[in-house]
């Protein structure tokens, strides 16, 4: 297993990782991703924001990473944390707990950048998320709506958001 920077040839694979990750949100909930703009994760990954899990060659799991999140985190954005954002496991690696390996490298990634938090959000009240993202450790602080989404991409726009942060310690 190895984590790494996600590269330009890797921009296919993951727009079809959040295509399979949006068809499953569909199965299970009213929510879920829009289409999302290829200039976003083209940005992210000459910004070296945008990562991926290999195992055996394969890309096993993909997240986006940053260091500032106004729009959603408001007034808490001022402290130091590390946002993640679109985690999407490919299906071949399902139940092999993907989110526990971000969640320990994210930790470690915070204090190698001075942050004091770990921080993700999802759309809605998702309570299986809420449970999951609450096992790996995160903080659940609640529902909140947005006072700003026009920069966020469109599931944002109207609805609801459940936020999560850990301590690093």
């Amino acid at each position: 297993m190895k984590i790494s920077n996600s590269t330009a040839e890797d921009i296919s694979e993951i727009f079809r990782l959040y295509e399979s990750a949006t068809a499953f949100q569909k199965t299970k909930y009213n929510l879920h991703w829009p289409k999302f703009e290829t200039s976003l994760v083209e940005t992210e990954v000459n910004e070296h924001r945008q990562w991926k899990i290999t195992i055996d060659g394969k890309t096993a799991c993909v997240w986006a990473t940053t260091f500032d999140d106004p729009q959603i985190w408001e007034a808490k954005n001022a402290d130091p944390s590390v946002y993640i954002h679109r985690i999407a496991t490919n299906p071949e690696f399902k139940g092999q707990n993907m989110v526990a390996i971000i969640v320990d490298w994210a930790k470690e990634y915070a204090r190698t950048n001075d942050k004091t938090y770990v921080r993700l959000d999802t759309v809605g009240q998702n309570e299986g998320l809420i449970n999951h993202y609450t096992k790996m450790g995160f903080d659940f602080l609640g529902l909140f709506d947005l006072a700003n989404t026009d920069q966020l991409p469109a599931h944002y726009h109207g609805n609801p958001v459940s936020l999560f942060e850990m301590q690093v310690v």
